[in-house]
């Protein structure tokens, strides 16, 4: 996995260069004889060991790196970004048009595993496409139509649209209950041949993929319900709390956040924080669901990088969205002697000289370097988009990233 994030490589491509290069066999211990395992064994193992385990070796690593003097705490600086999820960009048409093809190609692979073989499940798709197109071309015309003759048309196919995603919902829901009997009558048969003390491995592969169809299916039509609750809240003219807004059918734990960037003033996924040193190594990351306030994540983020690294930093640096009295009473509580933070609004008389002390304005150029920093996790260890769902596969990705990233810092740093 250090591989892959730091050559940036895919699964397939990663186990065909690790099988093919002499060098990479020794680094991953595998012998030249040996098999390199399969893709999808990586896959399934980097979901399996979940992010207690990455984040282990994280710890581990800037342990061993503060037992040999390597790890430099003095002053430590801490910002935020988003970690896009792995969806296209969320229109209500987009997401109702994507459910009801989804149901109608579940209730397929269901069928073809032998689960409610008897009922009928009709393929909605094209009708859900005309709609999605419809809505496509009247926001294409508003020039021609007017903005409120065009507005009124996209809400009539947008709610035409919501109707007919809860109808192949309600058909789907039925498919579903005759489903589940079928999966409960073939581990009740699967049960009699284990007590008699015989094995059917065709009807066990067919059976996990009615369970897998089934599962998908239940998940899939939540999502549905959840999505189309959220269009009539939107047609009725009241926008969706953007908290809760379900922006994916995959993803359920990615939202909305507005961060103020000019070329995307809103992005779809998790919140992370860093905190990184003077030499770049990064001390402390988190992930969090939606888009909390920065503020009550400093003084953790501090308590952690304590625990790991045996010294209190002398100096704490961040960007004004930190900016509040109670970050500062906290951090100094921890026995960090500079708090470098401007504050939230206007400031008064005595803050404002205190900011503009030469040395609070240098820590604050120095404070900006946490940019570059998150523009390097994102340009070359993956920190653009996860590739794993929901937020427990995006702090596996993203820590993956940072584990390749710090050995990549420490290495040179011991060299």
């Amino acid at each position: 996995m250090f591989l892959k994030f730091r050559y940036r490589l895919g699964y397939e491509s990663l186990c065909r260069e690790v099988s093919d290069s002499i060098t990479w066999r020794r680094f991953c211990r595998i012998p030249l004889d040996g098999s390199v395992p399969h893709p999808t064994t990586l896959m399934k193992l980097t979901t399996r060991c979940g992010s207690a385990a990455v984040d282990g070796l994280n710890e581990a690593l800037l342990a061993k790196a503060a037992e040999a003097k390597l790890l430099r705490t003095h002053r430590i600086r801490a910002d935020t970004t988003v970690v896009s999820a792995n969806v296209a960009y969320p229109t209500d048409s987009g997401l109702l048009g994507k459910a009801v093809g989804r149901i109608a190609a579940t209730g397929e692979r269901i069928r073809a595993a032998g689960g409610a073989v008897r009922t009928r499940l009709r393929d909605r798709s094209r009708a859900a496409g005309k709609r999605a197109h419809a809505v496509a071309s009247k926001l294409r015309a508003r020039a021609t139509l007017g903005r409120e003759q065009a507005t009124a048309a996209v809400l009539k196919s947008t709610g035409e649209l919501a109707e007919l995603a809860e109808t192949a919902a309600r058909d789907a829901g039925r498919l579903l209950v005759n489903a589940q009997r079928a999966v409960r009558r073939a581990k009740a048969r699967a049960a009699e041949l284990r007590a008699r003390g015989e094995h059917d491995a065709a009807a066990g592969r067919r059976r996990g993929r009615l369970v897998r169809a089934v599962n998908d299916l239940a998940e899939l039509l939540a999502a549905t319900r959840e999505i189309v609750a959220q269009t009539r809240q939107r047609v009725a003219g009241h926008t969706p709390d953007g908290a809760t807004r379900r922006v994916s059918l995959h993803d359920g734990d990615a939202r909305p956040i507005a961060k103020g960037r000019l070329g995307r003033p809103v992005e779809f996924g998790h919140k992370a924080q860093i905190i990184d040193n003077d030499d770049g190594i990064v001390l402390d990351h988190s992930v969090e669901q939606g888009n909390p306030p920065d503020a009550p994540q400093l003084a953790p983020a501090v308590k952690r990088v304590i625990k790991c690294t045996g010294r209190t930093p002398a100096t704490v640096t961040t960007d004004r969205g930190y900016g509040e009295a109670n970050v500062d009473r906290e951090l100094t509580d921890l026995g960090v002697k500079n708090v470098v933070i401007p504050r939230k609004g206007k400031p008064s008389q005595a803050r404002r000289a205190e900011e503009h002390r030469p040395a609070f304005r240098r820590t604050i150029k120095w404070r900006t370097g946490s940019e570059g920093r998150i523009s390097t996790l994102k340009r070359g260890y993956g920190w653009d988009r996860t590739r794993i769902d929901d937020s427990e596969g995006t702090r596996i990705w993203t820590w993956h990233g940072v584990l390749a990233h710090n050995l990549v810092k420490i290495s040179a740093l011991a060299a």
